[in-house]
């Protein structure tokens, strides 16, 4: 309760201390959605050559997404291979996907696959791509991206990216992986707290909140270079950075003059704009997707809720009203959804609320859940949870139905931050 509460006041105390996250984190699947799709994913054929089993990436992306029954094969199946539908469905799958790998002679991998409906014996995508031989595990998952969205008309996010921040000793990291935990790397490395790291709208730098100056300061780091800029060191606290839609601008939480209130700022910390003038305090902003509006945390009311101003600062509009307690806002991509977190009957848990019809969903059933974030394509929800005093990163779908949990053995995790789309 009292790392919610301090991060409500943008003291930013969700630094209790973790153990240091592995390279890898194992995926537990605890719900599925309903309605599947049943698929089988053939294996490929010379896929060792990519050095990944690719055909078993593609079948975990498919699976951890609860739209998708598996059905089982032991075969290794080429694209040009002649199918035999009338088995295949009797085996129950109504689609199939098949496929190869071939490394090329400057070493690069090709991945060739088709994807097959059964019931009306149509292709419905065949493509080849070619990758370095150390992102094959990208190519897999963006062939499962491919299947994701033929079969379902929804673009998938299986190669996209997360962060987030564990610690072990007195050593804090802030960490970069896939969508699925897999080829972890560490961004940064320091003896003091890091916490809420945030995506630039094209993926290649993290805003976050460091406190190695021994207050928290906001900082814009690129992920290629590692290079990094100081975009808010204003006196009192600097908290809560959330990126604007073009990139330019960064939402932040300052306390420069007394209470915590919400400004912007350039992301090479310059052009400061006070947006809220309030007697309480106004943190956690996010950007609207059209860059309009902002959303936010304030206590002004009494209790912590979530609003909605203007980017400018003007046309306030206070957004949630059930229960007496909710932070923690993150808009959909399209703009039509608001994740938070709701304390009702000493329960801190992820809700969802549709923005024109006003109808809330619990969406989960911890009891003591953090930071939510949208997956790019809108469908899942990212947000840190916590059990027996072990913290893991856990994943919603939208509607409720399907759910999983990335954790890592004798380790916490915190503050993650689901990446966009990238090209």
């Amino acid at each position: 309760m009292k790392r919610l509460f301090l991060k409500l006041i943008a003291l930013l105390g969700l630094c209790s201390v973790l153990p240091l996250a592995q390279a890898q984190l194992k995926v537990d699947i605890s719900g599925v959605g309903a309605n599947q799709i049943p698929i089988s994913i053939a294996g490929f054929v010379n896929e060792s050559v990519s050095g990944q089993t690719l055909s078993s990436i593609i079948r975990a992306d498919l699976e951890r997404s609860g739209m998708f029954r598996l059905i089982d094969t032991q075969e290794a199946i080429a694209e040009d291979t002649a199918i035999d539908l009338p088995s295949w469905k009797s085996k129950g799958a109504d689609a199939l996907a098949i496929g190869s790998a071939a490394k090329l002679s400057d070493g690069r991998i090709e991945i060739r696959y088709k994807l097959i409906d059964t019931v009306r014996g149509a292709t419905l995508t065949a493509q080849s791509l070619i990758v370095q031989q150390p992102f094959a595990r990208l190519g897999a998952h963006r062939v499962a991206d491919d299947i994701f969205e033929k079969l379902t008309g929804i673009r998938g996010a299986f190669a996209t990216r997360i962060a987030y921040v564990s610690r072990s000793g007195g050593e804090y990291r802030l960490e970069i992986a896939d969508s699925d935990g897999e080829n972890a790397f560490i961004a940064l490395r320091s003896s003091e707290p890091i916490i809420s790291p945030t995506w630039s709208p094209d993926g290649g730098r993290l805003a976050y909140v460091s406190f190695e100056s021994k207050k928290p300061v906001v900082y814009v780091q690129e992920l290629a270079s590692r290079k990094r800029v100081i975009a808010a060191n204003f006196k009192g606290s600097n908290s809560a950075p959330a990126w604007s839609p073009d990139g330019r601008r960064l939402a932040i939480a300052l306390s420069r003059e007394g209470l915590t209130q919400i400004y912007s700022v350039s992301a090479d910390g310059s052009d400061l704009r006070k947006l809220t003038h309030s007697n309480g305090i106004d943190t956690e902003p996010c950007y609207s997707p059209d860059g309009q509006s902002i959303y936010f945390t304030s206590d002004r009311s009494g209790g912590p809720q979530i609003y909605r101003v203007n980017a400018d600062g003007g046309d306030l509009k206070r957004i949630t009203y059930g229960g007496n307690y909710n932070i923690s806002p993150s808009i959909s991509p399209d703009g039509k959804m608001l994740a938070y977190i709701s304390r009702r009957e000493g329960k801190f848990q992820l809700y969802l609320l549709d923005l024109a019809s006003s109808r809330e969903m619990r969406l989960s059933d911890a009891a003591l859940d953090e930071s939510p974030s949208f997956a790019p394509n809108g469908r899942y929800i990212l947000y840190a949870t916590e059990a027996g005093g072990r913290g893991s990163l856990a994943v919603a779908s939208i509607d409720g139905s399907a759910k999983y949990t990335l954790s890592a053995r004798a380790s916490n995790l915190r503050e993650p931050a689901w990446g966009p789309f990238t090209k």
